[in-house]
Order: structure tokens, then C-alpha cells, then sequence
């Protein structure tokens, strides 16, 4: 008879001869054949608890961070013998006027066979310069990073469309984006220190949005393990950094003249140098880092005078404003250790920076037809990208305070195609469309007023503001004392003057120096000492289906399942960790299995989730199962044979960045293979 909870108790229930088996559930439950889910739980509900023992720390010489964004991405490393040292990629060849290529953008280029060709600048400007037909062979994709947020169903076999239509699986072009940066990475740092072995010395840090799903992060990890960054058998090689939180983590050691208070000055232009924050502190250590020809920043041993100011309990927002998506972290700092302590939930949606290239797309197809541009992205690929790119150049130029217009040079092939698609020309369609506040030049140019442009960002802008003042309002989230504006989108004159007239008010808006790399030198500050965050909040409700002892009047009929004459409710939904309950690090949540069958192998668990608290059934509204976890039970031996039965302990871990687990057999004492599977729904 299988191990039965009865709500409420702290003791086990079991039938009165001991047997331990599956019991199934009536038809219509959830889940997979009763067979692949050969277990039954042997402990009751309780709260994660911390556990004391000695974690293995592996040592590594280095610490290389990917910040893998949706519009660009570069990498950082710092030794672990100079750890104040941050060392950021070098210059990358080719690049945009008038922005700064510390990073290059996340375009791939694959030949028409799927192989590697290039990535960055390099694979943008040789896809550009392709023959269009040429083109069409080929494998060209950016801002795909977006899609793993996107995809409600993401699995190994999820495809990425790159822009010409074409279709390859997104992990082959995740793996290969990555295996770029570990070669990049690897040469640097051979040039550096020709002595370093490559297998085990380096510690890999990706960095992911704090509002992706337990899926999205597995993606990710499986795509490092298909790029040759580390091996599955050694996963604790690789760390997924939450952005936000890694932008938090570098914020604490800035000095104060490394931060931008927007509410001392004036909104930037976009011309404007910026005044930063004065500080009467000494600054002879950050001279290197304030080269322009130097790629080393220097930063606190222990915390930045910022932080020196702060209080015990002082709460800040950190909202990370990407090319994708806006994540939103609140932090609470703890001193005087100055670990962190997340607040309220991860929060955030897809309202990056690639909101207003989109909005740029629907003006153009307003002006030239839906089906016109659509033809022109896939006959014309290349050329397609050589206007974004023009809009983007643009785009970095805008600013709330602009008088004069913005001109974006549309491609030759653009006006050449148009011509040929609609008997008319680009200036015919203009002056048809009364898109009033677009003009167009004799230049072979699109004259956008200020106030066209303005109305290309308000939407996401809009968003973003809305987002952020809905966490100001919630009641976890109180006493604000400062909002950081971090990440690529936190560059916009824009965004920063609607930010500060929005919250200006009500607490201190910040931008740091270098704003686009702040998420980047935060990722190597983690993949250091990844126990800086020490209290995470749990993005969602936990748990697995059990049987519990069926009660009259509480239980619904459909429910009951009656087995050797004892009556049980079905489907109940044991919770591992409720949506938003604080989980410090370190702290496990343990649940004891016995397998069904004498000799079984192997043994799986389903795991549901939900985004409330107040689910009873794992058939309720809302709830789904979400992934398992997977037991490779071996063989037991004598020794189990003579105890009768057999108990697997199972350690659950939801304080870290990814779900961890681990088992144990109690009976041998000897670790049982766990995995946890989140994409293979």
C-alpha cells in the first residue's frame, strides 16, 4: 500500500500490513502511465529547512561571465587570485558609429549546409553584403534569444525561423553562439596565462532574465553543454546568474562618482555628458578604469560608499531594461555581512528595447503595406537588415528634449523593390499613408519628427512605467530608497526621463556608469561568491500529486478511490514551495519515496506547478505539470532484499538560481542519480 497523507499530521500513514505500492488515481488525473511514476511519498508536508553540511566548492582559477542578451551580447572575466579586477572582452572588429562596441550584437551567421561562419559584427556585415539570392541560403538570425521567453512549450526540439524563413532546432544555434564565446574566451585568456589549464579551471556564468521559467534555464544549460563549455558530469561548472541580480550584486561596490542621479540634472539628449554623483572620496584606483583604452575595472573588496550609506533593511528596486525583456528585482540589503535578500517575486515582461523596433516595423508596414514588407524581409533579407540597423542608430539618438528630426537612410533595394512590387514610388506611398509626422527626403530618406519617434517609444515605455508602479503598490514592497536603472534600454534619454517624472518623487532614481555592462561585471561578481544572494523568492507554487485519507464532506466523490477496503482522495497537491515564500540558500525541501516493485531501477516523479498558493488538487485550474524528476535506483543488493523494503530520500533545492536535487538511499547510504527535467514535457 502506498505511504498516505493525512493533512495536518506529522506522522505517516500506511495500510496495516505494511505493503508499499503505487496507488493509482481515478481516470482523468494528470500525469503519465503509472508505470513511469512508480513511486510513493513517505513524508509528510513540511516547511524547506536548512541543512547542515559541507558543500564541495570546486576551486577555479577563473571566473568567465556571457552576458548572452536579446540584442547584444559580450564576456567578462576576473582571476580568482585578483578578484577585484574585472576584465572585460576585447574590442570587437567592426562595429556602429557613434556606439560603443564593448559588445557586440547577437547575430549568428550559418552557411546554407547549418555550419558555423561568424557571429557579431563580423556575421551581420558579411550577411549584408550577400548577393540577395545568396542570401536566401543562408542562416542569418538575431534577437533570438526572445523566443526562448516567448515559447510556452519550449523542448529540445524547439526551432528558431532566422529572418530569411528558414528553420533550425534552437539549440544547434544557441551551442553554436556559445561555443563562440568559449573559444574567444578561452584564446584571451591562453594569451594571458599561457600555464591555465582549459578543462577544470574555469568557472562558466550565463546570464538569464529573472523572470524566465525552469525550462528556459535547463535550455540554456543544455546549450552550454552542447557548445562544450563543460561537461553534463560536471554541472557545477556552469551558473546561471539571474540579470537583475547580478546587476544588484555590481551595484554594491560602486563609489559614488561611478552612479547617475537623474534627479541632480537634467535629462541627457543623448549629447549631454552626464554628472555623475560628487564624491569626496579618494579615486586613484579607478584611474585604469576610467581610461577609455582600458578594458580592467577595478571594484571594492568590500562594499561601495553607496552602500556604506545604507542602512540594515534598506529596500531598493533594480530594474533590468534589456533589448528583450524589463526584469524587476527588489533587494533588501543585510548587513553587516552585505549579503542580499530578495523581497517579492521576480517580475518583469517582454518589454525590451526590441518593443520599439517593432513599432518602427508597423509604421513601415502602415506606410507600405503588411504584404509589401513581408515580401521585401524574405526576397530581400539582408537588405532588411541593413535598415534596422539604420533605425537602430537612430534610435540611440532620440531624446525627450530633441527639436530636430531624425533621418533614417532607407537601402537602395528598398526603394528599387518598392518601385517594382507597386508601380509608384517610396514618396507617392508616404503622402498616401497621412503618416503626418514622417517625411520623406530627397536623400533617399525617412524624416522622422521628434514626435514620431516619441510615439514609437511610448507604448513600451508605457509598459515599463506601468510595471514598476504596479510592484510600488504591492504591500511586500514598501519603503523603496532607491530604483536602478540597469541594462542596454537604460541608455535611452527616453526611458530615463519617463522613469524619473514617474518615480522621481518617490525615491532616488539611479543609473550607473557604463550602464550596459553593469549586468555583465555583476555576472563575474556572482560566478566569485554565488552566495551573495542569500534569500531568493520563489517565482512559483511547487509540488507533487498524492493520495491522502478521504474525508466526508471535505473531499469531493470524484475523488475517492477505495483500496483494500480504506478510502483515499486522489490527486492532492503536496506542496514543495509556495508562489513567492522565501527560500534561503542552502535550504532543502526533503520528501522520502519507496519504490513500487522489488528490484525496480528506476523511478519517476511528476512535478506540478502553479502561480498561486491556494491550490488544493493538481487537477485545480491553473495547475500543470511542469517536469519530473528522475531516480536511477541501480541495483540494492543483499541488504535491501533483507530489510523488505526500500527508501529513497530526495533533497530539493529552491533558494539557488536553477531547482537542484539530489538523492540518497537509506538503506546503502549511498547516493542515488537524480535529475530534474523541465523540457521534456
Amino acid at each position: 500500500m502506498a505511504m498516505l497523507l493525512e493533512p495536518g499530521m506529522q506522522s505517516l500513514r500506511m495500510g496495516a500490513n505494511g505493503e508499499r505500492c503505487l496507488t493509482p488515481s481515478p481516470p482523468g488525473s494528470p500525469g503519465t502511465p503509472h508505470d513511469s511514476c512508480s513511486i510513493a511519498p513517505l513524508t509528510p508536508s513540511q516547511s524547506p529547512r536548512s541543512e547542515a553540511r559541507s558543500q564541495q566548492t570546486p576551486s577555479f582559477s577563473v571566473v568567465v561571465a556571457i552576458d548572452f542578451g536579446t540584442t547584444s551580447s559580450g564576456y567578462a572575466f576576473s582571476f580568482t587570485s585578483d578578484p577585484e579586477a574585472i576584465h572585460m572582452m576585447r574590442k570587437w572588429e567592426g562595429g556602429d558609429p557613434g556606439v560603443a562596441n564593448q559588445k557586440t550584437p547577437t547575430s549568428l551567421l550559418l552557411t546554407p549546409e547549418g555550419t558555423f561562419h561568424s557571429f557579431g559584427y563580423t556575421a551581420r556585415d558579411y550577411y549584408h553584403d550577400l548577393d540577395p539570392e545568396e542570401a536566401r541560403e543562408w542562416f542569418y538570425f538575431e534577437k533570438f534569444k526572445m523566443k526562448i521567453h516567448s515559447t510556452s512549450d519550449l523542448t529540445m526540439k524547439t526551432e528558431l525561423e532566422a529572418v530569411n524563413g528558414k528553420k533550425m532546432p534552437a539549440l544547434e544555434v544557441f551551442a553554436h553562439a556559445l561555443r563562440f564565446f568559449k573559444q574567444h574566451a578561452v584564446q584571451e585568456l591562453k594569451d594571458q596565462c599561457p600555464s591555465l589549464p582549459e578543462s577544470d579551471a574555469i568557472c562558466w556564468v550565463l546570464t538569464v532574465p529573472a523572470i524566465w521559467k525552469q525550462p528556459a534555464k535547463q535550455f540554456m544549460r543544455e546549450a552550454a553543454y552542447k557548445a562544450g563549455l563543460v561537461s553534463p558530469e560536471m554541472p557545477e561548472q556552469l551558473l546561471i546568474a539571474l540579470e537583475p541580480e547580478a546587476a544588484s550584486i555590481y551595484c554594491r561596490k560602486l563609489r559614488l562618482h561611478q552612479l547617475i542621479e537623474l534627479s541632480c540634472r537634467p535629462p541627457t539628449n543623448g549629447a549631454e555628458t552626464p554628472h555623475p554623483i560628487d564624491s569626496s572620496f579618494r579615486q586613484a584606483r579607478e584611474q585604469l578604469r576610467r581610461s577609455r583604452h582600458s578594458r580592467t575595472f577595478l571594484v571594492e573588496s568590500g562594499v561601495g560608499e553607496l552602500w556604506s550609506e545604507m542602512q540594515a533593511g534598506d529596500r531598493y528596486i533594480v530594474a533590468d531594461c534589456g533589448g528583450g525583456t524589463v526584469d524587476l528585482t527588489v533587494h533588501q540589503i543585510e548587513k553587516p555581512q552585505g549579503t542580499l535578500k530578495e523581497l517579492y517575486k521576480a517580475s518583469g515582461g517582454p518589454y525590451g528595447a526590441v518593443g520599439v523596433d517593432l513599432a518602427f516595423e508597423k509604421l513601415l508596414c502602415h506606410i507600405f503595406g503588411d504584404d509589401f514588407i513581408a515580401t521585401f524581409k524574405a526576397k530581400r533579407p539582408a537588405a532588411w537588415v541593413d535598415l534596422t540597423i539604420a533605425f537602430e542608430a537612430r534610435k540611440r539618438a532620440a531624446a525627450p528634449s530633441r527639436s530636430s528630426p531624425l533621418n533614417i537612410s532607407l537601402p537602395f533595394s528598398f526603394i528599387d523593390f518598392y518601385r517594382k512590387h507597386r508601380g509608384h514610388n517610396v514618396e507617392t506611398a508616404l503622402r498616401k499613408s497621412n503618416v503626418n509626422l514622417v517625411k520623406w527626403s530627397s536623400q533617399g530618406m525617412l524624416r522622422m519628427s521628434p514626435e514620431a519617434m516619441n510615439e514609437l517609444f511610448q507604448p513600451t515605455i508605457t509598459h515599463i512605467i506601468q510595471h514598476i508602479d504596479a510592484l510600488l503598490k504591492k504591500p511586500e514592497v514598501h519603503g523603496i530608497k532607491f530604483l536602478f536603472l540597469v541594462g542596454g534600454f537604460a541608455e535611452s534619454a527616453m526611458l530615463q526621463r519617463a522613469v524619473q517624472a514617474a518615480f522621481g518623487h518617490c525615491c532616488r532614481v539611479i543609473v550607473p556608469q557604463d550602464v550596459g555592462l553593469t549586468i555583465l561585471k555583476g555576472a563575474v561578481l556572482f560566478g566569485l561568491d554565488p552566495s551573495v544572494v542569500r534569500v531568493r523568492r520563489s517565482p512559483l507554487t511547487y509540488g507533487v500529486g498524492v493520495l491522502n485519507k478521504f474525508v466526508e464532506g471535505k473531499h469531493p466523490r470524484e475523488k475517492l478511490l477505495v483500496k483494500e477496503g480504506k478510502n483515499w482522495c486522489t490527486d492532492i497537491f503536496e506542496k514543495f514551495v509556495t508562489v513567492d515564500q522565501s527560500v534561503a540558500l542552502g535550504e532543502v525541501v526533503q520528501r522520502s519515496y519507496c519504490p513500487a516493485r522489488p528490484g525496480q531501477r528506476r523511478t519517476i516523479i511528476n512535478i506540478y506547478c502553479c502561480d498561486r498558493d491556494d491550490v488544493v488538487y493538481i487537477t485545480d485550474p491553473g495547475v500543470r505539470k511542469c517536469g519530473t524528476i528522475s531516480l536511477e535506483l541501480g541495483d540494492v543488493g543483499d541488504a535491501g532484499v533483507a530489510r523488505g523494503r526500500r527508501e529513497i530520500r530526495t533533497s530539493m533545492q529552491f533558494g539557488d538560481t536553477e531547482i537542484k536535487v539530489t538523492a540518497l538511499d537509506t538503506c546503502t547510504a549511498r547516493s542515488v542519480r537524480a535529475t530534474i527535467d523541465f523540457l521534456s514535457n
